[in-house]
């Protein structure tokens, strides 16, 4: 029996530290950044670090307005969530960082970045420790009444038109124009290797959105022809253990996208009999293509 390969992990962390750099471009000559800082000589790591050079100027873009010298920031991926006990342990690590550097608290700050917005931790904070919780933009929350200031970023609900990329990796896109509108960004700055990072991580998360739409595939075929020429290969290979090969006995290309598109469909929920059947069996594969309306 042929083990099964083992797909790439998807890297979150690395295109979370490119993201918020593309985040605060406009603001980049004023900051320093710090990718897993270590703190001591233990295994203890901040996610990021970002130090302001001129601790005065203030920061202009939504997600950095809180910001002040040192800013922590703790970024939970789109399968995890803020904790109780992470909000405990991120501030331990402010106040480590405190000690070691010998930092004022209204130098510092902290960021919690995550896809779920963390309802047990909200409701702690504002019952057991009387703080108050401020909106202050989409997706942004002010935690007042802490002694260094807080900040949670809810991914999923910030504004597309203000932070498109970083509520982009938040996981599935919400459809066609929001990847539209990535493409069209990213064919600006695709030379950049912060922009490769994330677009890599939005297309690997999103693959059967951006090979479904005909128009959608030729722009990344252009932009990111490496990446997509790997993504297609190992697609293929996937396909053929479950007859994907026999598509092509469909005769056009329209054929071999439609039963391409079918065996995306059928591998998503795991009806691999199905797709067998549907491989060998022209009438059966026509009954499909109705029941999906491909």
């Amino acid at each position: 029996m042929k083990q099964k390969k083992q797909q790439r992990p998807l890297q979150w962390h690395p295109a979370f530290y490119a993201d918020l750099q593309i985040e605060l471009d406009s603001e980049k000559q004023n900051l320093i950044y710090e990718n897993e800082h270590q703190l001591g000589t233990k295994p203890l790591e901040i996610d990021v670090l970002i130090i302001k050079n001129k601790a005065e100027e203030p920061i202009f873009k939504n997600i950095g307005r809180i910001f002040q010298r040192y800013n922590i920031i703790e970024y939970k991926s789109p399968d995890d969530y803020v904790s109780i006990s992470d909000y405990y342990k991120v501030y331990a690590y402010a106040y480590l960082y405190k000690s070691e550097h010998n930092i004022p608290r209204r130098e510092m700050t902290i960021t919690f970045a995550c896809s779920r917005y963390p309802v047990k931790l909200m409701q702690y904070l504002k019952r057991e420790k009387a703080c108050e919780i401020c909106k202050m933009d989409d997706g942004i929350y002010h935690i007042i009444g802490t002694d260094i200031p807080v900040q949670l970023i809810s991914i999923h609900q910030l504004s597309r038109e203000k932070n498109l990329w970083l509520r982009s990796i938040g996981g599935k896109l919400s459809g066609w124009k929001e990847a539209e509108e990535l493409i069209r960004e990213y064919k600006e700055h695709k030379w950049d290797k912060r922009y490769r990072s994330v677009m890599d991580l939005i297309v690997r998360v999103n693959r059967e959105l951006f090979m479904e739409v005909k128009e959608m595939c030729q722009a990344l075929e252009e932009l990111m022809a490496d990446e997509m020429e790997a993504m297609r290969e190992s697609g293929w290979r996937e396909g053929e253990k479950y007859g994907w090969e026999s598509g092509k006995k469909c005769g056009t290309q329209e054929g071999m996208n439609r039963f391409a598109r079918l065996s995306i469909l059928l591998l998503k929920e795991n009806h691999q009999e199905q797709l067998l059947k549907a491989s060998e069996d022209a009438v059966y594969r026509e009954e499909l293509f109705k029941k999906y309306n491909i």
